[in-house]
């Protein structure tokens, strides 16, 4: 439960992290938290979010260079450049009201235990049914690259891909303001 008016108007937010407590205020409104270092879909989330009049966060530990957005809903987060530092930002403010964009699969199932919606770049919607098998598979492939058994990566994102995120993202959206 938040309230927006008393954020700064600037597009970037240099955070002191703190471990506890909720953003701001009591009114209940649906916001975007992009975890976004490696996130390809930050500037659609911008356009649907502008679109729907939501605020959206855009979380980084500053590991890579993004441009802040020049939309005064739109804020970025900066966070210190230690492990799951904007995880747990994400994960201490999301709402039952709030989706997570995220290709992180424990930052999902933190969302998805506050009762939030979680979705991936590629438009995966994370759901109470599909975490648990996600994050053995996780395991498995942490195990495997130790080993030196595991290559590859993440494809790269296709048209058809942001398509589908867009939709999926609009769907999730609508779900979460109806909470």
């Amino acid at each position: 439960m938040r309230s927006h008016s008393n954020l700064a108007a600037p597009s970037v937010i240099l955070h002191q992290y703190a471990p506890h407590g909720p953003l701001l205020g009591d009114e209940a409104v649906t916001d975007v938290f992009i975890d976004a270092d490696a996130c390809p879909v930050r500037d659609e989330v911008l356009r649907v979010a502008e679109r729907r009049r939501l605020t959206v966060y855009i979380v980084s530990n500053g590991s890579r260079p993004i441009r802040p957005p020049a939309l005064p809903s739109a804020h970025m987060v900066m966070v210190p450049q230690t492990p799951d530092a904007a995880d747990d930002w994400i994960a201490e403010r999301i709402t039952h009201k709030d989706v997570c964009v995220t290709d992180d699969i424990p930052l999902a199932a933190r969302c998805l235990a506050k009762g939030a919606q979680a979705v991936t770049a590629h438009g995966h919607r994370w759901t109470d049914d599909n975490i648990g098998s996600a994050l053995a598979g996780r395991e498995v492939s942490r195990h495997l690259r130790e080993l030196g058994l595991s290559a590859g990566g993440g494809r790269p994102m296709s048209k058809t891909d942001r398509s589908h995120f867009l939709s999926v993202l609009d769907t999730l959206i609508t779900r979460a303001m109806r909470a």
